[in-house]
């Protein structure tokens, strides 16, 4: 199993998108704000959460944004019939405005899917780096409710909202990604240049007034998205690169090539963002201080409890937006991802890419199916659970119910159906007496005996080949 795993955490590598990594060891900076800190504590309970990468882009089924980024990565390059030239190439991207109609839209659907698998949250993207707006915003027309998109014509053009909307519904804690850095706006990649690479293509300290405007088109359209939505309770800002000069990280690779300084004033956003919407958890990527309220490891999971407010944000296929017969990860890879996490106190952020009919790929649907039924026996030691050591041993993980004396032990399986040893060793600190142990979803009962380090709970002939589980056991251990 520890190999499978270590291979799968190989494959995972892969798809560190972006330069997005994060250097862990910085000092945590808390918000200073009770609201924010109870709404942060809150949003740690919930563990699972949905994410949705959506724009344009789904049409052509590549990467979001980034093909018409002029670097040369992996992840940039430039395919299909437009692909010759980069200007050719960025007229016809722009151009998928056009043609943008994803008229099986419905995020009841959704809602009703991330629900019944357990998932407490939402964050969707309202803007990705290409600068295409999912909402409604007055700053731009490169935005889906435009004229020049087909959808607009449609009664819920407005997808933020609709999305935000039918979540809230059913009380899912609401975020609104967001792209501080902006590719079509002339503010940021001035036409007068052409762009060198992801950052601003002109010096701000040189052309004040430019940054100036650019500072006030951010501003103003995060001030829509706290303004105009309803309740939202996470501002998750991404492209880490659009920062103050003096917060660069020399040792992380991709912050080496940040030239000038991107200062957009967090301070005054943040301020504007927790006027209007009390308790905002404000998630400025990458950038550590009062800012970055929870950190964001992307398509990893820490060996180690972080020691402040985490999640991992991984795709549920191998790319972040949708791509036509896209390999998702199995109901039993998702599951022990979650376990992980969870284990050493974080959150999981699983993303799905709709695709350009507006929809999810069937196949989405059927990994939340398998999550729900596990969920529906296991969640108790997975919602409102905090990291105890030893976090795990061997292909056992633990966690803690918080304010209870209950510690849960999940068995991985190295196969979709669950086969349980004759016996299993948990290994416990500092455990004075344990009043009772029992495996999730049966009824039959357990016999222990507390060891040096542990106990060792006998299983049942019957019960180690026929417990109808799958994924991962859960072990209830009270003390």
């Amino acid at each position: 199993m520890k190999r499978l795993f270590t291979a799968f955490l190989l494959v995972l590598s892969c798809y560190k998108t972006f330069g997005q990594q994060h250097n862990m060891s910085k000092q945590y900076v808390p918000a200073g704000d009770p609201a924010v800190e109870q709404k942060i504590a809150n949003w740690q309970d919930l563990k699972f959460g949905l994410f949705m990468h959506w724009g344009t882009y789904s049409q052509w089924g590549v990467v979001e944004s980034w093909s018409i980024c002029p670097e040369d990565e992996g992840w940039t390059q430039r395919r299909g019939p437009y692909g010759a030239t980069y200007n050719g190439y960025k007229a016809a991207y722009e151009n998928l405005q056009t043609t943008f109609n994803p008229t099986k839209f419905n995020p009841e659907k959704w809602v009703k899917a991330a629900k019944d698998a357990g998932m407490k949250y939402v964050i969707f993207t309202t803007k990705h780096h290409d600068g295409f707006c999912m909402f409604d915003t007055k700053e731009t027309d490169y935005k889906i409710t435009s004229n020049k998109t087909p959808f607009s014509s449609n009664p819920r053009s407005n997808v933020t909202k609709e999305i935000f909307n039918a979540f809230r519904k059913d009380n899912f804690m609401i975020g609104a990604y967001f792209s501080k850095p902006d590719w079509h706006t002339e503010n940021y990649w001035w036409p007068y240049f052409p762009p060198k690479d992801r950052n601003v293509n002109y010096d701000p300290k040189k052309y004040p007034e430019r940054w100036q405007k650019f500072k006030d088109f951010t501003y103003n359209q995060i001030s829509e998205l706290m303004s105009d939505y309803g309740k939202v309770d996470i501002l998750w800002l991404d492209g880490g690169w659009v920062r103050p000069k003096r917060s660069v990280d020399t040792t992380v690779e991709w912050q080496r090539g940040i030239k000038f300084d991107q200062d957009i004033d967090m301070p005054k956003i943040a301020a504007m963002g927790r006027q209007k919407q009390p308790g905002l958890i404000v998630v400025d990527r990458t950038v550590a201080g009062k800012y970055e309220n929870y950190t964001t490891p992307e398509q990893e999971v820490p060996e180690v409890p972080l020691g402040h407010p985490w999640e991992s944000c991984i795709t549920m296929g191998n790319s972040w937006s949708y791509v036509p017969g896209d390999h998702y990860k199995s109901v039993q890879q998702i599951v022990q991802l979650l376990v992980k996490i969870v284990s050493r106190g974080g959150n999981l952020l699983m993303n799905i890419g709709p695709g350009p009919d507006g929809d999810w790929d069937p196949v989405a649907y059927e990994r939340l199916q398998g999550i729900s039924q596990w969920m529906k026996i296991n969640g108790e030691g997975i919602y409102a659970s905090q990291s105890v050591a030893p976090y795990s041993t061997g292909n056992i993980y633990y966690t803690k119910a918080k304010n209870s004396n209950t510690i849960y032990a999940f068995a991985l399986s190295d196969q979709e159906k669950v086969v349980l040893p004759a016996t299993v060793s948990v290994k416990l600190k500092d455990i004075k007496k344990v009043k009772k142990v029992t495996l999730l979803g049966s009824t039959q009962s357990l016999k222990w005996k507390q060891v040096a380090d542990g106990i060792d709970i006998s299983i049942p002939a019957k019960l180690q080949q026929a417990s109808g589980l799958n994924e991962a056991a859960g072990f209830k251990i009270v003390y």
